[in-house]
């Protein structure tokens, strides 16, 4: 069963969403923050929560995997709103955080700090060339386009769970350092 939706129009909107993403983020590192003073909120609860967020992700794709493999599309489909929507909320919080404070610095030393950036770059890399596929992925899902759609997950799920993984244990890296 197909669902009637442009898929062409769709992978546009993808792409135009990635750039838009990608530039905001890049550009977060040119802009001088502003004050966290405009925030209604202690703004520094946010890399915990990015955490949180990120493990929330990588528990929904294994049910989305559970599910799948069960032939339970119906819960298959749920878990991935799930991770969807956790990574969208996500990417918010990351936005907002990063517009408000100066980059904490990683202070360990040694083999751990070599270990850390190897997660971090990895984790960074791996985040931003995955956005698209998520998208790729997830409207080939949505379309019902069931033989593409496999053939792209293979691919996005284990980078995508690679992401939502190393973000919390680069945060538990790094929460030393959060002012």
């Amino acid at each position: 069963m197909s669902r009637d939706v442009s898929v062409k129009k769709l992978d546009n909107i993808a792409k135009v969403v990635t750039g838009v993403v990608l530039l905001v983020v890049v550009g977060l590192r040119y802009i001088p923050p502003v004050s966290e003073n405009v925030f209604p909120f202690n703004i520094h609860i946010l890399p915990a929560l990015h955490a949180v967020l990120n493990s929330l992700t990588a528990v929904a794709l294994m049910g989305a995997i559970f599910f799948i493999k069960k032939k339970d599309v119906k819960n298959h489909e749920r878990m991935i709103y799930v991770a969807m929507s956790m990574s969208a909320l996500f990417l918010v919080s990351y936005i907002t955080y990063h517009f408000a404070t100066e980059p904490t610095k990683f202070g360990g030393e040694g083999a751990i700090k070599i270990i850390y950036f190897i997660l971090l770059i990895t984790h960074i890399i791996a985040a931003a060339a995955i956005l698209p596929f998520i998208l790729f992925t997830f409207i080939r899902g949505y379309a019902m386009k069931i033989s593409q759609h496999k053939r792209l997950a293979k691919w996005t799920f284990p980078i995508w769970m690679y992401v939502a993984i190393t973000g919390p244990i680069c945060y538990f890296m790094l929460m030393p350092y959060y002012n």
